[in-house]
């Protein structure tokens, strides 16, 4: 039976990465794969899944209101499909995911989703949330804060390079808007070892 999979971490832990590392596994196979990613998130372009590696392809988008069931459904019957792949999996709503489950459920494919698990104020995004909730199986993609831990939290940036705490849920951005750190420097709002030497 198809499982429903949920890979989260911080930003900048290479999650896209792996993503297109996966679907070129199933290709390289002959087996044929459908990306899938967020419409607002266009930094690398429209319709595009791009690593900061420099690896990318083209995709299809979902919005909060589109029926992704459907979605894939209808390309599975053009192309049999052998596996689903997402990117900011955030993003997704909570019934988008539950259309998911019936993906791998009912269509009986693989859905292997990548996003982010708490947004710069640490709390959930609804997707993550609800993944976190009904997933298979869920896999932590680990990074590091510039200290050497494990960076577990997002901060976001101001123009100055400093932390800010309230705002937008979502507000798109790379490095200069985000700061991967742990949970200590995501308390004390440190993006960067500068603060803390001092400098």
């Amino acid at each position: 039976m198809a499982k429903l999979y949920f890979n989260y971490s911080a930003m900048n832990a290479g999650k896209s990465t792996l993503l297109l590392q996966g679907s070129y596994n199933y290709i390289e196979r002959g087996m044929n794969t459908m990306l899938l990613t967020a419409a607002l998130d266009n930094r690398a372009g429209k319709r595009v899944i791009a690593s900061r590696i420099g690896l990318d392809k083209k995709a299809d988008v979902f919005t909060s209101t589109d029926d992704v069931y459907t979605m894939i459904a209808e390309r599975h019957n053009i192309e049999h499909l052998s596996c689903i792949l997402i990117d900011e999996a955030q993003f997704l709503s909570q019934i988008q995911v539950r259309q998911l489950s019936d993906v791998a459920d009912d269509l009986d494919i693989p859905v292997l989703c990548y996003g982010l698990r708490t947004d710069f104020r640490g709390e959930l995004f609804a997707g993550s949330a609800e993944l976190l909730a009904i997933a298979d199986r869920l896999r932590e993609i680990k990074t590091i804060c510039w200290c050497g831990s494990k960076a577990s939290m997002v901060l976001r940036l101001d123009a100055d390079g400093k932390a800010i705490k309230s705002g937008k849920q979502v507000v798109i951005g790379g490095e200069d808007v985000y700061a991967s750190v742990c949970r200590k420097h995501w308390k004390a709002e440190e993006p960067s070892g500068n603060m803390h030497r001092g400098s």
